[in-house]
């Protein structure tokens, strides 16, 4: 069981792995305050053959048992994802998906499960980081680290990750993901900012995705991992050739050919 922590916000996040999921090709469970997530990562031996797109499913589930509740109604079981499970699932997705190699076809799924919620630190910024972490420590390529931080503003003054409780106050609430080097996602809503204040709260955010993303790192180095090598699908360069070749010139003349309306 490896485990590497950081104080963020007067608060303790920390990654841990080798305790829950371990037949996953890559787990982690990520506290911070009383919330934890538990995130896993796997995918398929062999890649999906006759497909041009990454097979990719992303999926974030919040267990009513988290914050102490019981499902009610008849079935007396969890239903449908809700709304806010759903997007969260994307906002997971958006920051991984260009991450992997170009050429990996193989099916993978990163599964976010929030298993306590405190009512005050939010756990969609945990699943990002887990989904992240869990990719870093798998078999699974992925050109990571990444991580996800929200942004909140009271009383003139930054707030990381903010409470709930400190949301309600807050004049500004942006989400932002990147890596070391630039940030890849963005979103939110805020009272009317000036530019150059919207500008210091990416930078403020990017500061502590740096800090989030060497702790990574740090669990990283605790592992010995081996990374799947990608079988390459690169087009062969005679049939790019032939291709422009064959109908290069066509297109050129036709573009050039005056039509009507009604044949466009």
């Amino acid at each position: 069981m490896h485990t590497v922590k950081k104080i963020i916000n007067g608060k303790e996040l920390s990654i841990e792995t080798g305790r829950f999921a371990k037949l996953s090709a890559g787990s982690v469970m990520v506290t911070y305050g009383e919330t934890m997530v538990l995130v896993t990562a796997n995918a398929s031996a062999e890649p999906k053959p006759d497909i041009d797109f990454l097979p990719l499913t992303c999926e974030y589930r919040e267990k009513l048992a988290s914050s102490g509740k019981i499902p009610g109604g008849f079935f007396r079981r969890e239903g449908r994802p809700t709304t806010t499970e759903i997007l969260t699932s994307r906002l997971i997705d958006r920051p991984l998906r260009p991450l992997f190699p170009k050429e990996w076809r193989n099916d993978t799924q990163v599964i976010a499960t929030v298993y306590s919620y405190d009512m005050q630190n939010e756990p969609d910024v945990l699943a990002v980081i887990g989904a992240s972490a869990a990719l870093m420590i798998s078999d699974i390529p992925f050109k990571g680290p990444i991580a996800e931080v929200r942004v909140g503003r009271v009383n003139g003054e930054f707030i990381i990750n903010p409470t709930h409780s400190e949301i309600q106050e807050s004049d500004l609430e942006i989400m932002v993901a990147g890596s070391d080097s630039s940030i890849v996602m963005v979103e939110g809503s805020s009272k009317e900012i000036s530019e150059d204040e919207f500008v210091a709260a990416m930078e403020f955010a990017h500061n502590w995705i740096r800090e989030i993303n060497a702790l990574q790192r740090e669990l990283m180095s605790m592992l010995d991992i081996k990374k799947r090598e990608v079988a390459s699908s690169e087009t062969p360069q005679d049939l790019i050739a032939a291709v422009e070749a064959a109908i290069t010139e066509r297109i050129r003349t036709q573009i050039r050919v005056e039509s009507s309306k009604e044949q466009r």
